[in-house]
Parts: structure tokens; sequence; C-alpha cells
């Protein structure tokens, strides 16, 4: 099986899904990795320059590598500032990389989270991933996204998260955590939701919904069988 991951920002891949990834891979998949937005410009620091920007990159390929994904790439879109751009250049990107990689399963953003980039991300795939005959795409998840998709407290969809398929990744969550650790940059101290601390009890939440130690959660959009 061929597997997409469609990310906003460096870091999202494996907030949203890193240990799916992992699991996927170990399984024998094939999963590509594309990151649509550069993921620094937006920010109020001093280091704004290329040089924080190459680092992100390469901390995004470490990440790939560490979970074991057969490819990343960057389109460098301005961060937190996608709404700037038309919708159709995004869905136009979106179905280039469908063209390219063949997946056979999609894993994006919730379409309700509170970062506008990760709202118009999802917009984006769900819409390039329309039912058309001959669409490869079986299957599109949602994953939520620390520090976004719980902040919006379900302003952008009512009802907010409610994950139904479920992806048991005990055996992979140290690789997950490992490959968090490359975006030192980004990675908070605890109580922050973007602490290991909280991403692991998030996971910890979903894995006693289906009795395992860990999982990753998603919320179904579609699925042909």
């Amino acid at each position: 099986m061929n597997v997409l991951v469609i990310a906003a920002h460096p870091d999202d891949e494996v907030l949203g899904c890193g240990g799916t990834v992992a699991r996927l891979v170990e399984e024998g998949n094939q999963v590509f990795m594309a990151i649509l937005g550069e993921g620094q410009t937006s920010r109020d620091c001093a280091d704004q320059g290329q040089s924080k920007l190459d680092a992100l990159r390469q901390a995004s390929c470490e990440a790939a590598s560490i979970l074991g994904a057969h490819g990343v790439e960057h389109f460098s879109l301005p961060d937190n500032r996608l709404d700037t751009l038309p919708l159709l250049s995004l869905v136009k990107i979106v179905e280039k990389l469908i063209q390219k990689r063949q997946p056979d399963l999609i894993l994006t953003h919730f379409h309700g989270d509170l970062n506008i980039d990760h709202q118009l991300v999802s917009k984006a795939v769900i819409t390039a991933t329309r039912p058309v005959p001959g669409s490869r795409v079986r299957e599109v998840l949602l994953f939520s996204v620390a520090s976004s998709t719980e902040w919006a407290f379900g302003l952008y969809a009512p009802g907010a998260y409610s994950p139904n398929v479920y992806y048991d990744v005990s055996g992979q969550w140290e690789k997950k955590l490992k490959a968090l650790a490359a975006y030192d940059s980004e990675m908070r101290a605890f109580p922050h939701p973007r602490s290991a601390e909280a991403i692991s009890a998030d996971a910890t939440r979903w894995g006693a919904c289906i009795g395992a130690p860990y999982a990753e959660a998603f919320l179904l959009v579609r699925s042909v069988r």
C-alpha cells in the first residue's frame, strides 16, 4: 500500500501520525510525506533567516528517517498565511502529489483546527481526493495536532474532534518520541500540550479507548472497500 502524509508545517507530520507512520512502514507499506508550509516566518523572533528554515527542513528529514518514511517533500509556502493563496493553488499541489505518489491512503489535518494553515490543507486534500472514477485514493484519515486541534474548542467544527479510527502504536511509541526530539526548536516544556509528557498522555488516553498502552486516533473522512 502507498501512503501519503500531507502536513502544513514541519513537525505536524510527527505530532499527528508519527507512530502510525512507523507502524505502516514496519508492516511493509511505502510512506511518503509532504510538508506544504515552511513553518517559521510568521513568528516574532530574531532568527527569521534561511538558517532557521534550513534547520527545520533538516529536522523534518531526520524525523522522516527515524520513522522509516520513504521520502519527504517541502513546498515552502508562507507560514500561517496559506489564506493569502487561492485554494485552487493548494488543491493543484495536492493533486500533483497524488498523481506522483499514487496513494491508497492519505493522512492529513483535521479541518476544525485553530491554525488556519491546518484548516486549508485539510480542505485542499478533501477537495483533491474527490472520489471521481479512476481515483486510486481509497481512504482519507484526519489527525489532530497538539496545541491546535484542542485549542479550537469546537469553534470551526461543532462537535470538535471525534476520532473513529485508532492505530495501536505501542510498539512504535519510542520511535515517535525520538522523531519529535529531532524538532527540538518546536517542542516545549510540560505542561504545554506540545511537550513529550502531554503528547504521551494523549496517546495513553487514545490507547485506553482500545485497550492498548499507546494509540493514535483519526477521523475517517471516507473509506472505499
